[in-house]
């Protein structure tokens, strides 16, 4: 089992980066997670350039996307919302309608800040655009509140935001052994 890990912030050393790079480690043997590091490469949507030429990086994308059975989804709260390169790829992944290679795709929402809401707003947006998009965010998402504090150094430093994240891996990984049955 594949696991896609897309990252809103672009940011060496983000706090969001360093939480989805202890997915890995909480994983079952069977089941790899990988970072999308191409994000920053996709060019804005644009209907235009979205046909059977479209830009090598969105078809690079889409084919990563193709081969996942579950993605993680992580975002950093930017002026109550999600960062634009991360709506941006949710744009590019729902594209065709009806053929898109985020159609059905589980997918657990992550969100941090050192704010004490978790960028609420953030995970709460990103639930809904994800959703509209045709991925199958999973009911609970998980917001990481004064992340300075929660994830030091790369590492998870709260053992109940480690407990958290574990819990919700755990129900991805069940959701997309689902998708692989059905």
């Amino acid at each position: 089992m594949k696991i896609l890990m897309l990252v809103g912030s672009l940011r060496a050393g983000s706090w969001t980066g360093q939480l989805v790079d202890t997915v890995p480690g909480l994983l079952p043997d069977g089941v790899e997670a990988e970072v999308y590091a191409g994000l920053a490469d996709l060019p804005h949507y644009d209907q235009d350039l979205d046909g059977d030429a479209a830009p090598a990086s969105v078809v690079a994308f889409r084919h990563a996307l193709l081969d996942a059975d579950a993605l993680v989804v992580a975002t950093p709260e930017y002026n109550g919302s999600i960062p634009g390169v991360l709506k941006n790829a949710v744009d590019w992944a729902s594209r065709p309608r009806g053929a898109a290679p985020i159609d059905g795709l589980p997918a657990a929402v992550l969100s941090v800040s050192p704010s004490p809401r978790g960028a609420q707003w953030a995970r709460e947006d990103l639930v809904k655009v994800l959703r509209v998009a045709g991925a199958q965010p999973l009911e609970d998402a998980l917001g990481v509140a004064t992340v300075h504090e929660s994830v030091v150094d790369g590492a998870i430093a709260d053992a109940d935001v480690e407990a958290a994240l574990r819990q919700l891996v755990g129900r991805l990984v069940e959701a997309g052994r689902e998708r692989q049955a059905a």
